[in-house]
């Protein structure tokens, strides 16, 4: 977004996709390799509107946890650049607004929708949406701008290889994680959308749909 812009209509945000979760086993299993790439698309195409782009940061300070400040891994992950003028926000709870101040910097552009994406899926990602929905905006899910992976059963012996967790028939599948999200927020808290529908080429003045 350009530093002169005072006012955005939607706003991209882009939640977690941070090293710290590439630094877990689980990151083998991750729902969507093409994660970045989409992300990418959606960044491309938000500041080629002149849009907000929004990048929000996880942390646990002083748990001494991949998400802990002091091990270095709270950036964005290999692939991804904020553009000079995007707000980077650190969050410490699993929405992106009760620890932020990212309401009152959509409040003061007028912004109207938010998009969603990130890690994972389920959790900061279906919650963010959720909040936004409560907080009067208009929400786009972005399904395949989001990921997430295997969760294990409630009552499954901790410290489980990767390997055996996804062998535990109790274990629910990114597919799974993925349609439950989509079913519990299409029609209620947000529109699901994908990356393609997004940033296809828009018609032209005369009608005709862009290269």
């Amino acid at each position: 977004m350009n530093n002169a812009n005072t006012t955005s209509n939607s706003a991209l945000i882009v939640i977690d996709v941070q090293e710290s979760f590439r630094q877990r086993a689980n990151w083998a299993a991750t729902s969507n390799p093409d994660l970045v790439r989409n992300v990418n698309r959606l960044v491309a195409a938000q500041r080629a509107k002149g849009e907000l782009v929004v990048w929000i940061l996880h942390s646990e300070p002083g748990t001494g946890t991949v998400f802990d400040p002091e091990r270095g891994f709270n950036r964005p992950i290999e692939g991804l650049e904020p553009a000079a003028g995007e707000p980077v926000l650190t969050k410490t709870s699993h929405n992106a607004f009760t620890t932020t101040n990212l309401q009152q910097q959509l409040t003061q552009l007028g912004t109207r929708e938010v998009l969603i994406s990130g890690i994972r899926t389920e959790q900061c990602c279906e919650t963010t949406a959720r909040f936004a929905s409560d907080l009067g905006y208009d929400v786009t899910f972005v399904t395949d701008a989001t990921a997430t992976h295997p969760i294990e059963h409630r009552d499954a012996p901790a410290g489980r290889t990767l390997e055996e967790i996804l062998a535990d028939p109790r274990t629910l599948t990114t597919d799974a994680i993925t349609a439950r999200t989509e079913y519990a927020l299409a029609g209620r808290f947000a529109r699901i959308a994908t990356t393609d529908e997004l940033t296809q080429a828009g018609p032209t003045q005369d009608g005709t749909e862009g290269n």
